[in-house]
């Protein structure tokens, strides 16, 4: 009786855990595939605007949207979620670092670096995954 009542609130932070992982990955899932990614590859104004400020083209933007798309995809997908969300913390990076050196406007960049925090903790508590999918791929 007392193992069980040791092991209860550990499994319970367990699953709040998994619970809450899931549901900042739907959510951040679904906004690069639809609010993110799909503008870019469908060539939404905004987004033609800002590559073109950039300087890199069409393909870039294509490129980064197929990105989003996959990664955002991969977040929904539990084999994938670890390394869809250890690239995706790469991505929002690489973002950041784009609109503040690139663009000129480093005030935009805290909010693709809170994205990256969040995405190096899912990789983090999905590491796991991470691992089995590199052994299956590698082994």
């Amino acid at each position: 009786m007392t193992a069980v009542a040791a092991t209860a609130p550990a499994d319970r932070s367990g699953k709040v855990l998994n619970r809450t992982l899931w549901t900042l990955q739907v959510l951040l899932g679904l906004f690069f595939i639809v609010a993110s990614g799909l503008p870019k590859v469908l060539g939404e104004a905004n987004a033609v605007r800002i590559f073109n400020e950039i300087g890199f083209g069409d393909w870039f933007r294509y490129f980064t949207g197929v990105v989003e798309i996959a990664g955002g995809i991969g977040l929904l997908v539990p084999r994938l979620s670890g390394f869809a969300a250890a690239g995706l913390s790469v991505t929002v990076v690489l973002a950041a670092a784009t609109q503040a050196f690139i663009m000129g406007a480093p005030g935009l960049a805290p909010f693709p670096m809170v994205l990256a925090v969040l995405f190096a903790w899912m990789a983090y508590q999905r590491r796991d995954g991470i691992v089995a999918l590199r052994e299956m791929l590698f082994c």
